[in-house]
C-alpha cells in the first residue's frame, strides 16, 4: 500500500471554493528503462485519478508515462454541504488504493 498525503483547509464555508492537494507515493516506472543488468524495467505506472465528494465525481484525471514519480495533483471543487470525499488512485499491475476525508461545512 502506498502512502498518500492529502491536504484540505482547516475551515470551510458553504459555498466557497476549496483547493484540493493530493500525493501519493509511488515510483511511476514508464518501463521504457534498463536495469542494472540491462533489462527493461516493466511499466509501473499511476493512469488514474478519481476524487468524488459524497460519491459524485467532481476531478478525474488520467495519467501517462510522462508523470512524475509521487504524483502530485491539487484542483479546486465548491464545497456545497459536510460530507465524505473519496480519492481513489488505480494503476497497472492491479494497483487500486482509496483514501477517504470527512469535511465539515459550516
Amino acid at each position: 500500500m502506498a502512502r498518500a498525503f492529502i491536504n484540505l483547509p482547516a475551515s470551510i464555508r458553504r459555498g466557497e471554493v476549496i483547493e484540493i492537494r493530493t500525493l501519493i507515493n509511488h515510483p511511476m516506472e514508464t518501463g521504457y528503462r534498463r536495469d542494472s543488468g540491462g533489462e527493461l524495467m516493466p511499466r509501473d505506472i499511476i493512469r488514474r485519478f478519481t476524487c468524488r465528494y459524497d460519491g459524485e465525481v467532481v476531478f478525474s484525471a488520467e495519467l501517462h508515462a510522462a508523470i512524475a514519480a509521487n504524483p502530485y495533483i491539487a484542483f479546486h471543487t465548491v464545497a456545497v454541504a459536510s460530507g465524505l470525499l473519496s480519492f481513489t488512485w488505480e494503476g497497472d499491475n492491479g494497483f487500486s488504493q482509496t483514501e477517504s476525508r470527512a469535511i465539515t461545512v459550516t
